[in-house]
């Protein structure tokens, strides 16, 4: 199902461009990389799709240069990720990456749709990179009332939460020289924080990554 939805939104969109041919200025607007960060940060912001919820274990990452989403590598591990992955545009978190955020929803989001999010805790971790914390984050009201009651991690059944920091604490296990820690649940404060933060580095770029 997945595939077949964003495979539609990829015919969608070029049947668009071949109706009504387009300047190269009119073409680039249509990218993720116009997306704003959010409406009301830090409690409102946008986040684009990278990875589907029970996705097959393919690693994808947003490329700095065009914005694009690029195959970063095929997994070792036969593992799947327990949630939608993406990130929030226009931020650069301590890695040099955009901040990295887990959505939690009832269903699986392709790749390249954007949703509006708001934190809920933050899963504290770090790599042969150095620091690499996931944001927990949950659609907003306004696109479903099944999260309106979570506000920390803790609010989460504890099964899940065990599930994500498992995934991550070993989905690098077969890949010569990398490496995985994770430190635990930070809550929703230190969520918000991380976002800010990745909002003013990238404030403070003086050149700006297409993301």
């Amino acid at each position: 199902m997945v595939t077949k939805m964003a495979t539609a939104l990829t015919r969608n969109r070029l049947m668009v461009i071949m109706a009504a041919p387009a300047t190269s200025r009119e073409i680039t607007n249509m990218g993720l990389d116009r997306v704003p960060s959010g409406k009301s940060l830090p409690n409102d912001f946008n986040v684009i799709i990278e990875i589907p919820m029970h996705a097959d274990p393919v690693k994808y990452e947003v490329d700095k240069d065009s914005g694009a989403v690029f195959v970063d590598r095929f997994m070792s591990t036969a593992m799947h990720y327990p949630c939608n992955y993406g990130y929030i545009p226009h931020t650069i978190a301590g890695d040099g990456d955009p901040v990295d955020v887990l959505v939690v929803t009832q269903f699986a989001l392709p790749p390249g749709v954007v949703v509006r999010c708001r934190p809920i805790g933050l899963l504290a971790m770090e790599d042969e990179a150095g620091p690499d914390g996931k944001l927990l984050a949950v659609p907003v009201d306004s696109l479903t009332p099944m999260y309106r009651d979570k506000e920390t991690p803790r609010d989460f059944p504890q099964v899940i939460l065990d599930q994500i920091a498992h995934f991550f604490a070993h989905y690098k296990d077969l890949e010569r020289g990398k490496f995985v820690k994770v430190a635990g649940w930070l809550g929703s404060e230190e969520a918000k924080a991380e976002i800010m933060e990745g909002v003013q580095r990238y404030a403070d770029a003086k050149e700006k990554p297409a993301f």
